[in-house]
């Protein structure tokens, strides 16, 4: 009895139990799958305008304010013209004269011109009245575009919108003086349409070559973190900057506002899809990775012939080199294309397929021959032992095991 007794606790506390395997299983689905980029960035109008004074003055009025919504052509400051029209009230009296000494020097001209040709004075006295005429006329021409130059300036006193839009900034006030002596002033600054918005990425020169037009292209704002913006890259400068020994090309994203929310100087946070493939039949990436071993052998059925076909793959996957020396994929020339190995579960048996893959985002897989929406593809396994909650998972064959034998070991009982 006690032989029994010890042979039924060593059976029931002491032996190795089997674990009981649970696979992870997927089945291949239609959904988008795609590469992307991340990139910061600010939020700007498509189009502003900068508004400013090619006079020197005291603003005398403003018109407008911040937010104001103004039409081309409208009225937004003006300056003094107190000096402008004193300006031109000077220039006028002056064309008046040169205007009055023409017709004496004209008068002069035509008597001396009679008098020298019936030989009652000398040449020189006809050229000294011509002299005097044609100078009294080039002052008369002088004199005008003067005036018209007052005019001119007595224009631009008033300050009027070139686009219609919206004052995003006014950076004078009633009463300021500006000077245009050396630089125009900015008085204001207008956007023309603030329902058509870019934002101004800064993408790394490591991303950039991904980067084309017509990309499709989403980004966050913090004012609205829950709602995503839409957008689409609509040019890439090719004049570079350079932070912190980090070199970043400007990429400018179109982004339709009709709903007002953006506001410029906005930070973004965006995301650029360099590859997107809308309906594309996916299983995950570890289902790739994943390679049976003995313990799920202990359960399963291995079905390996399809295992003799690798190598074949890897011929497959291989490029070759043409005559010029670079790298072609057999593949049509489609350098996405590869060829994997994944394992379909049927009931009790575990088959390896050779699949053709596409476009590979780390966490996903495209697949383009090889597989169904029915078939059952192993992606893993977890190796759970009786009577315990405690799980593994299989993720690769081929990473460095932790050592041991993770055999429960039962406490010695007191003496």
């Amino acid at each position: 009895m006690l032989a029994l007794i010890g042979v039924g606790i060593w059976f029931w506390k002491f032996r190795e139990e089997k674990p009981q395997i649970v696979l992870e299983t997927v089945h291949p689905e239609k959904g988008e799958i795609s590469t992307s980029i991340t990139a910061t960035g600010t939020v700007q109008p498509v189009d502003t305008v900068a508004v400013g004074t090619q006079v020197s003055g005291t603003i005398k009025k403003i018109y407008v304010d911040f937010n104001s919504t103004v039409k081309k052509g409208q009225l937004l400051a003006q300056l003094d013209k107190s000096l402008l029209l004193a300006q031109v009230q000077q220039f006028n009296a002056a064309l008046q004269q040169a205007k009055s000494n023409l017709v004496y020097q004209e008068s002069t001209y035509s008597r001396q011109k009679q008098l020298f040709d019936v030989g009652a004075i000398s040449k020189a006295d006809l050229e000294t009245a011509t002299n005097q005429y044609n100078v009294a006329r080039d002052n008369v021409n002088g004199t005008t575009a003067q005036l018209q130059s007052a005019q001119k300036n007595l224009s631009y006193a008033d300050i009027y919108s070139p686009i219609d839009g919206t004052v995003l900034s006014r950076n004078i006030s009633e009463g300021q003086t500006v000077a245009s002596s050396f630089n125009t002033p900015t008085l204001f600054t207008i956007a023309k349409d603030l329902t058509k918005m870019q934002v101004r990425a800064s993408i790394d020169e490591a991303d950039i070559g991904n980067v084309e037009n017509g990309q499709r292209a989403t980004f966050t704002v913090d004012a609205f973190p829950d709602k995503t913006f839409d957008g689409t890259v609509e040019e890439i400068r090719l004049q570079s900057a350079v932070s912190a020994n980090v070199v970043t090309y400007v990429t400018i994203i179109d982004a339709p506002n009709g709903d007002m929310k953006l506001k410029p100087g906005m930070t973004a946070n965006i995301t650029v899809y360099t590859k997107d493939i809308p309906d594309a039949l996916i299983i995950p990436s570890k289902a790739i990775s994943f390679r049976p071993d003995s313990i799920v052998a202990k359960i399963y059925e291995i079905d390996r012939p399809a295992m003799h076909d690798r190598q074949d793959a890897g011929k497959s996957k291989r490029e070759k080199r043409d005559s010029t020396g670079r790298k072609q994929n057999q593949q049509a020339g489609d350098d996405s294309v590869k060829h994997a190995f994944v394992w379909v579960k049927n009931d009790s048996i575990i088959t390896g397929k050779r699949i053709t893959t596409g476009l590979n985002n780390e966490t996903d897989v495209q697949v383009i021959a090889g597989l169904t929406p029915n078939d059952v593809v192993v992606t893993g396994y977890q190796a759970l032992k009786k009577g315990s909650s405690k799980k593994t998972t299989e993720k690769s064959p081929f990473l460095p095991q932790r050592p041991g034998n993770n055999r429960r070991t039962a406490a010695a009982p007191p003496r």
